[in-house]
């Protein structure tokens, strides 16, 4: 046992072993949803072609609240934001498009907002231009007299203030409670009339697809959400030639280059660091590389599985798993001994490990962010690490009541001491047991680890956020079959290190 969790440690060691950067790191982030990948690649992409930085794209962060704390944390520098939601959600600015007026507020924080990139991409309702038609729905007033329609809204959206909490009492819609839904996923929804009306943003690629009415917003109750980059203060000076490579965006993007972006990432599945590539060609903003990076998205699942971030992402995935795994091996094995041996407290063990359990990945994810003040592999591990404590612990704990007591009897007469009797004796016969806590929860990491990708720590949960975002099935399952695969693969590891570890004796026989 203790050669196996020395040979964890050292490879989780390894596994997180980076190497030293000959260039400082610039992290850009983005939202969880198309045009701010598609907007956090190309400022990813321009920013490493200065050379004096090494730019990493953190990419579907998460909503808004997260994102921003991530900045202000100084987890990410640099991410692409709106004028309207700086103003109204951030800073709760009414009406407050103006930058000087944004920069009054931020500037306390070390933040600054600057380079409008050139287009305005507000919210809107939509729906199904047939039904429209037929209700005569053609402004929000119009909807607000149709309590029968079924309202479905993205999460984010239900809770703004500029969003469906203002809207609501600015012009008295009468839904109660509208459904929420993934903004990548409500257009499906929509289409196939699961829902009625949903929020969308002007930019977005698939109105014309799905053949949506964006219904007119005649009270002006939705400010101007002009695209800009929100910034850590200092940013211009620590990096020059980045930032003067940066600044190059400034009203760069027209409303029907970002349209036609969107639609080659939802429509056409071109992957983001593609349409970056090609959009910063077409523009000139880099000098050409000599090679066409008009490469088409459509090769298929096996194209998207097998892509040039496989390696990397499988690194990161086995770090999250095997670090976490690690920890959780450290803390469990005591834990289960400690409920073995003292039994008053082995319902508080067992059930604050269960209760853990419990918490939704997410939910605990937002709580370790806010407690911990960052994002990425920080709170992904501490998470794991909890998530893997239950199996580990609750079969230690089985595995020490379940030895006969004629062996523990046995190993009293023999005059060892209890610390000697747990050495020697106890732990060795239930070897078995803790061995398979370790597998299972080796095995839920696997899929757990997944989660990571919310909170920018990597692994397969990239290509999975990616997927729902852009509603794209060959990226989600690029994600989701590597995940499924290196479970099995470990689970086969752990069934033969099952052979070395366990005594032939302790190993369950095959009856004939």
């Amino acid at each position: 046992m203790k050669t196996f969790i020395s040979l964890i440690l050292a490879y989780a060691l390894l596994l997180s072993a980076v190497p030293c950067q000959a260039k400082p790191a610039l992290n850009v982030g983005s939202k969880r949803f198309t045009e701010s990948y598609v907007l956090g690649e190309i400022v990813t992409q321009l920013a490493n072609t200065s050379g004096e930085v090494d730019a990493v794209h953190k990419q579907g962060l998460g909503n808004t609240g997260i994102v921003f704390a991530a900045l202000r944390s100084g987890a990410i520098d640099i991410y692409p934001e709106y004028t309207g939601t700086i103003a109204e959600e951030l800073l709760k600015i009414k009406g407050g498009n103006n930058l000087a007026a944004i920069n009054t507020g931020l500037n306390p924080m070390g933040l600054t907002a600057g380079v409008p990139l050139g287009f305005n991409d507000t919210y809107a309702l939509a729906m199904r231009d047939d039904q429209a038609q037929k209700l005569g729905i053609r402004t929000l007033s119009d909807l607000s007299r149709h309590p029968e329609l079924r309202v479905g809204l993205s999460q984010e959206f239900l809770t703004r203030a500029d969003g469906w909490v203002g809207l609501k009492q600015a012009y008295r819609m009468p839904f109660a409670s509208p459904t929420g839904i993934d903004h990548g996923l409500a257009y499906e929804a929509i289409s196939n009339a699961q829902i009625d009306v949903t929020d969308i943003y002007s930019t977005d690629a698939k109105i014309e697809k799905y053949k949506l009415r964006v219904l007119v917003d005649d009270r002006k109750f939705f400010p101007a959400y002009d695209a800009v980059l929100l910034y850590k203060s200092d940013l211009p000076n620590r990096d020059p030639k980045t930032w003067a490579l940066i600044a190059r965006l400034r009203n760069a993007i027209t409303a029907a280059q970002m349209v036609h972006m969107n639609a080659d990432a939802e429509l056409h599945h071109l992957t983001f660091p593609e349409i970056a590539a090609n959009f910063l060609q077409r523009s000139k903003l880099v000098t050409p590389t000599g090679k066409s990076l008009m490469t088409s998205g459509n090769g298929g699942f096996l194209s998207r599985l097998f892509a040039p971030d496989l390696g990397t992402l499988t690194a990161q995935h086995l770090t999250l798993v095997f670090l976490s795994l690690a920890f959780s091996i450290l803390c469990g094995i005591p834990l289960g001994i400690a409920a073995a041996r003292f039994p008053r407290w082995s319902g508080v063990i067992l059930g604050a490990v269960g209760l853990i359990q419990t918490v939704p990945s997410i939910a605990l994810l937002v709580f370790l962010i806010a407690l911990l003040r960052q994002i990425g592999s920080v709170p992904a591990l501490v998470a794991l690490f909890l998530y893997g404590l239950l199996p580990i612990v609750r079969n230690t704990y089985t595995g020490l009541l379940d030895i006969p007591i004629a062996l523990r009897e046995s190993a009293v007469a023999l005059g060892l001491s209890p610390w000697a009797r747990l050495r020697l004796i106890e732990l060795p016969l239930a070897r078995r047991a803790i061995m398979a806590g370790i597998k299972t929860s080796a095995i839920i990491n696997v899929g757990t680890a997944t989660i990571a990708a919310f909170v920018g720590a990597g692994g397969y949960g990239e290509r999975i956020v990616a997927g729902l975002a852009i509603d794209d099935n060959a990226t989600l399952l690029a994600g989701a079959v590597p995940a499924a695969v290196l479970a099995l693969v470990i689970q086969g590891a752990f069934d033969l290190l099952d052979r070395w570890i366990i005594p032939a004796g302790l190993r369950p026989t095959v009856r004939e």
